[in-house]
């Protein structure tokens, strides 16, 4: 599909929010490892499909909804203290916990345009922590959110409302990075513009929601050429710290 000037007419972009898992690292395919486990551990006969349909929400939300679906008694704090734990440990020694290919260039290209950039991930606080210093990815990001940290998580809008107002952007400037059909969803429903990444490390998604669909970060090099970018102004030097 060749991106047109007129998809992108709108307020200027002034922040962007990526997703973290299967946006800006290939973790996608380490959790799915992972959470069948967790599911075999707890006797919980998870389809593929279903499985793929939990991808971009909470654990806490994903949890729910499998005790529900498959009426298990155990209490969920223990299920998720379980999971929980064999992520930040399995995570913690990955090999092949790396950036997604390409995307360090596109992060620089966006700090040297004085873009503010948010991670707005599902998962835990302390997992973005140590992914974000595991890959070093971490120093390019001025606002770090967990769905865990507001009220709704992905499909609901709320993340992405919370880190356009912690960046200081309207919704409608914000510019959303997100490989997961709940994370495109939500994206939409708080007024952003959305760049779906086709991550075949995450599953069977649905990014048709998305304003434009990517296989590769190699090709942000053409999109960002579409992209009516504003930077911020300098901040005066009496205020600066």
């Amino acid at each position: 599909m060749t991106l047109q000037k007129q998809e992108w007419q709108g307020p200027p972009v002034k922040a962007v929010i990526f997703d973290m898992d299967g946006v800006l690292v290939n973790s996608e395919p380490i959790y799915f490892e992972i959470e069948r486990s967790s599911f075999a551990h707890f006797g919980a006969p998870v389809t593929e499909e279903e499985h793929h349909g939990y991808v971009g929400v909470t654990l806490e939300s994903m949890w729910r909804q499998v005790l529900e679906k498959h009426k298990l008694s155990f209490p969920l704090e223990e299920v998720l203290s379980y999971h929980q734990n064999n992520v930040l440990d399995i995570m913690a020694a990955h090999p092949e916990l790396q950036p997604i290919p390409h995307v360090t260039p596109w992060l620089d290209w966006l700090r040297s345009r004085q873009v503010p950039l948010a991670v707005a991930s599902s998962s835990p606080p302390s997992l973005i922590r140590l992914i974000m210093e595991r890959t070093g990815l971490g120093a390019f990001f001025s606002v770090r959110l967990s769905g865990e940290e507001v009220k709704s998580g992905k499909p609901a809008p709320d993340i992405f409302l919370q880190a356009a107002k912690l960046l200081g952007a309207e919704p409608s400037s914000c510019l959303v990075i997100e490989d997961s059909r709940n994370g495109v969803k939500a994206a939409k429903s708080a007024g952003m513009r959305c760049i779906g990444y086709l991550n075949p490390g995450s599953g069977r998604q649905d990014l048709s929601q998305a304003d434009h669909v990517i296989t590769s970060y190699l090709e942000m090099e053409a999109i960002r050429d579409m992209l009516s970018i504003e930077p911020l102004a300098p901040v005066p030097l009496d205020l600066q710290a």
